[in-house]
């Protein structure tokens, strides 16, 4: 696509961002730039409808979900960057899983015979009208014929590739407009922001590559505890479709829902993360999409992790360092912490090792030993943000998804 298109894209999705006021939120008008707040007035003026109420959260997502599948994409990733957009975004962009419109039941069984070379009524006994939505794929309950066993079968949106390949290169020009035109924005390097982005969204595309994933997940873990990976069947798993065993269990979606079938939130919430930090930190290969929606518990009160299209992986330097840092945070040892950053270049080599000890532990005492519910994540991501502008710190894309 050429340059020109990326651009008039843009201009297109920020004409939708405008018209449900994202563009430059009412709520934070006093603190953009008066050309900023000039053209997104006029671009508002082009287009048709008001925004509906909400939160400037709550907008932004309705206006992600109406420009689709790709902005739904980027608004998931987006999530996961409360340093970025802050916790408030962040917890209001979380709406955006498995929350798309489903296509058409027949289209996915041609999809499915397109695959793999029969038609679903052949391969399948049943095959269900989708039970879950998402910006790539959507996913189907079956029962694979002459076997007793259920399935579930994730089939790609028509399309996807096309329509994800146009909006990347308009992402891509907005990055680059920002790196060249607002200074502040390069220390996050939008580019690699992107990339990174990018990256995931091709592996995403290939559901083998998923299918791969999950069985390289399930062979890492399979000596874990109470954690597993659904079976995959890879007799019925192609590039645009993927079939695995499907589970009985609850999602870790609804507390009050989870107490009342006898299990212990708490107990689930611990589970969570000692066995994603086992992940990362032993393995270097860990789920990087553990939302509620992606993780379910089993009458024996096991984890279940499905969606394995976003993963990430931790070189044993980076591995390290993470382990160094949480470990010196239970230790209170701020110099330790300092010293790591610095032996891996994600600080500046010009900054005071003692300065950024000191900036650390001005974060680390405010919140030691102190309940959750009486720390502010959102002012503590902010004194994050501010120490890595103080310290010339930039966005580390390897981190990106842990």
């Amino acid at each position: 696509m050429s340059r020109t298109a990326a651009f008039f894209r843009l201009v297109g999705a920020a004409r939708v961002l405008a018209r449900h006021d994202a563009l430059v939120p009412a709520e934070f008008r006093d603190q953009i730039p008066w050309s900023a707040r000039f053209g997104a007035g006029l671009l508002r003026l082009t287009t048709f409808g008001r925004a509906k109420g909400g939160s400037a959260g709550e907008r932004f997502t309705r206006a992600l979900g109406e420009l689709g599948p790709s902005y739904v994409k980027l608004g998931q990733f987006l999530a996961t960057r409360p340093d970025i957009v802050g916790k408030q975004l962040a917890t209001d962009l979380t709406a955006l899983q498995d929350r798309m419109p489903a296509f058409p039941l027949a289209e996915a069984k041609a999809a499915v015979a397109a695959e793999l070379g029969r038609p679903a009524d052949e391969l399948f006994e049943s095959f269900s009208e989708p039970v879950a939505a998402a910006s790539i794929a959507q996913v189907h309950r079956a029962r694979i014929r002459g076997e007793a066993t259920e399935a579930a079968v994730k089939v790609l949106r028509p399309e996807i590739e096309t329509r994800f390949r146009r909006d990347l290169e308009a992402f891509y020009l907005a990055a680059r407009l920002a790196e060249r035109h607002v200074p502040s924005s390069r220390r996050l390097r939008p580019v690699a922001f992107v990339d990174t982005l990018a990256a995931s969204v091709r592996e995403e595309m290939d559901l083998r590559l998923e299918a791969s994933a999950a069985a390289e997940l399930a062979e890492r873990t399979k000596d874990d505890a109470g954690f597993r990976v659904p079976r995959i069947q890879w007799e019925l798993t192609a590039k645009r479709v993927l079939t695995s065993e499907w589970v009985e269990a609850m999602p870790l979606r609804d507390p009050a829902a989870l107490k009342a079938a006898g299990h212990d939130p708490a107990r689930l919430a611990t589970a969570v993360i000692q066995h994603f930090l086992t992940q990362a930190l032993r393995d270097g290969f860990f789920h990087a999409d553990m939302h509620q929606g992606n993780l379910f518990v089993d009458a024996h009160g096991d984890l279940v992790a499905v969606d394995f299209g976003i993963m990430g992986r931790l070189d044993p330097v980076m591995r390290r360092f993470m382990a160094d840092v949480l470990y010196g945070f239970l230790q209170r040892d701020y110099h330790a912490i300092a010293e790591a950053h610095f032996a891996v270049g994600i600080v500046a080599p010009d900054r005071s090792v003692d300065a950024f000890a000191q900036a650390l532990r001005a974060v680390g005492e405010r919140v030691f030993g102190r309940p959750a519910s009486e720390i502010s994540m959102a002012k503590l991501l902010q004194q994050l943000f501010e120490i890595t502008d103080m310290f010339g710190m930039e966005m580390q894309p390897q981190l990106v998804w842990l």
